[in-house]
């Protein structure tokens, strides 16, 4: 089989294709025939050697991934050979991801895909959609699930609604009830958030966010799905309502980050660090879960009329994949294995 690898962290170049056996599953496995395979930002990361990576000789690089059960381990009765499924955290802890035709997983990382899901709507879930779940799913008075009427009645505020997370987490918002706002920085991006189901955007170049926020939600935001709290945390304070919850799941514009404390305080703010690796499995089984009943629910849709452009590449092209991510594509970016 083809597979992407390297040896060594470095940039894209250190990634070659390169023929290799097929592995066969073990206890609790199951080896997956990859048709699409998701890039995200943590992919690139490890490759570089800026996030955590785990000793192993050879990697096959990206977590995400969707394809179809080709041979299933002892021990392993919810999946069978020929079950299309989506993957997610594919290489975590392990030595190969989804940049290749075949991949041999955990079980449990391999998620039933709904019958009807395009593989490219499968491979864009994984990091994204599991980390917005989560974001979603902390605050002080719950829900810890997702499902449709979970969010009634709340105000979900997404910082970047035109991001990978940010497009997710403004989905699976409005499949579990809520009034979404999201932040933009131009009318194109607007449109994408609009696109993925926002009811409100604020344009944070050219609108005073706190203002704005507030005629929208004058009793505040419950929820606050953020990818640059070292930017937006005293925003983020001034807007919260009592008891709200400000999920942080990035470091984008700055290693640290201050908030005033008498609102964050007065307010009972849960203040809440988001790392799809360190949730654990029981977030990852109830965020998968989650997912997947939304998309059951068509809740989930991709491509550009949906919020979220993608951008294709071949496995061959992997290197130049990653890059585009690296350089900030917007929308999301897959490889067709």
């Amino acid at each position: 089989m083809k597979a992407i690898v390297y040896s060594s962290p470095g940039d894209s170049s250190v990634l070659s294709l390169v023929d290799r056996d097929p592995a066969e599953p073990g206890q609790g496995e199951v080896r997956v025939r990859v048709e699409v395979s998701g890039v995200n930002p943590t992919d690139w990361k490890a490759r570089v050697g800026t996030t955590r990576r785990d000793d192993f000789a050879e990697i096959v690089p990206n977590q995400d991934g969707a394809g179809v059960v080709d041979a299933v381990g002892d021990g392993v009765t919810d999946l069978r050979v020929g079950d299309r499924v989506w993957l997610y955290l594919a290489q975590h802890g392990r030595p190969t991801g989804t940049a290749q035709e075949q991949v041999v997983v955990p079980a449990a990382r391999a998620v039933r895909l709904p019958e009807g899901v395009d593989m490219a709507v499968g491979a864009s879930l994984g990091v994204p959609a599991m980390t917005a779940h989560r974001a979603l799913t902390v605050h002080e008075h719950g829900p810890a699930r997702l499902h449709p009427g979970a969010l009634e009645g709340r105000t979900v505020l997404v910082a970047g609604g035109a991001g990978a997370v940010g497009h997710a987490a403004i989905q699976l918002a409005r499949w579990a009830g809520a009034t979404v706002i999201a932040t933009i920085s131009s009318p194109a991006k607007a449109t994408l958030a609009r696109a993925a189901g926002a009811d409100h955007t604020v344009d944070y170049t050219s609108e005073d966010v706190a203002a704005r926020v507030r005629e929208l939600a004058p009793d505040g935001v419950d929820h606050i799905v953020e990818v640059s709290i070292a930017a937006n945390a005293e925003v983020d304070a001034a807007i919260a309502a009592d008891h709200g919850s400000i999920a942080y799941y990035a470091d984008d514009g700055g290693e640290t980050f201050a908030m005033p404390i008498r609102p964050s305080f007065a307010k009972n703010l849960r203040i809440q660090g988001v790392l799809l690796y360190t949730v654990g499995a029981e977030a990852w089984e109830a965020a998968a879960a989650d997912i997947t009943a939304a998309l059951e629910d068509g809740a989930l849709p991709v491509g550009e009329e949906a919020g979220l452009p993608l951008t294709w590449f071949s496995l061959a092209e992997t290197a130049a994949a990653h890059d585009a991510v690296e350089q900030g594509t917007v929308g999301k970016v897959l490889i067709r294995v």
